[in-house]
């Protein structure tokens, strides 16, 4: 039998005609090296490309002349899943923040459909959890307590999935809020002031050894000064004191005075 098989497009394109599994002319050259027959006419492309996917219309006749039927069989073409993950910006939040956001992302994969689950149940649309057209980023409009949880997400598609890991979620009350924030300025004040109060006295010490290095070379000489002094005044003898040194020398200055 004859065998022809159409890629169904605007115009046709012709993919690989043959007799039995012998191919009849050359092959195209995205298709080259990719395309066999098979002996009850079955096509079989190896390896498959993104740009395979689409109609394909398949006629079968005993001779060029002879038509006995043909068929349309549809072909997707997609990629694997790859693990998913949950993005988000913080994994803690403060009670009645507005629009708090999960995205979830992965690398790899055709025609994926997205499901949120929240502590291992799906979610769906409400007041407050929009999920966006392709289900992919899901925002929470007003943050409550009871969205502290578990999420995650599905991807699917017609051949694979996957499924994130959980990622916990904290929602803080606001008065707990306030409360750890007072602590901490609490906290930093008392530091500061204790700082500023032991580096202040530090700074006030090393000035005044300063101040007593610069005044304790005077304070030592005046002290050799009047030191000096005192020995030089016990080095004049007084009065008295030579006459009674002296007594020979007065005597005869005396006598001299006197033969005069």
């Amino acid at each position: 039998p004859v065998v022809k098989w159409q890629l169904k497009r605007d115009k046709p394109i012709t993919v690989v005609q043959s007799i039995g599994t012998e191919i009849i002319g050359n092959l195209r050259p995205d298709y080259r090296d990719r395309i066999r027959v098979l002996e009850n006419g079955s096509l079989l492309i190896s390896p498959l490309q993104l740009t395979d996917e689409g109609a394909y219309e398949v006629e079968v006749s005993i001779t060029d002349d002879t038509f006995t039927g043909e068929k349309t069989i549809n072909l997707t073409v997609d990629i694997p899943i790859s693990k998913p993950q949950v993005l988000v910006a913080s994994s803690t939040v403060l009670e009645l923040s507005e629009f708090f956001t999960l995205n979830c992302s992965h690398e790899n994969g055709t025609k994926p459909t997205y499901t949120w689950l929240k502590d291992g149940r799906p979610l769906s649309n409400d007041s407050r959890l929009l999920l966006s057209p392709d289900q992919k980023i899901l925002t929470i409009t007003r943050v409550l307590m009871a969205d502290d949880d578990i999420y995650s997400c599905l991807v699917e598609n017609p051949i694979s999935h996957g499924r994130s890991v959980p990622v916990k979620l904290t929602v803080y009350r606001r008065s707990s809020l306030y409360i750890i924030l007072s602590t901490g300025g609490i906290f930093l004040l008392v530091t500061l002031v204790t700082v500023c109060a032991c580096w202040k006295p530090s700074k006030k010490y090393v000035w005044g050894e300063k101040r007593q290095a610069e005044t304790q070379p005077a304070s030592e000489y005046a002290e050799q000064d009047e030191e000096r002094l005192k020995h030089e005044a016990e080095g004049i003898p007084r009065s008295g004191e030579h006459e009674r040194k002296n007594p020979v020398a007065l005597y005869i200055l005396k006598d001299k005075v006197s033969g005069r």
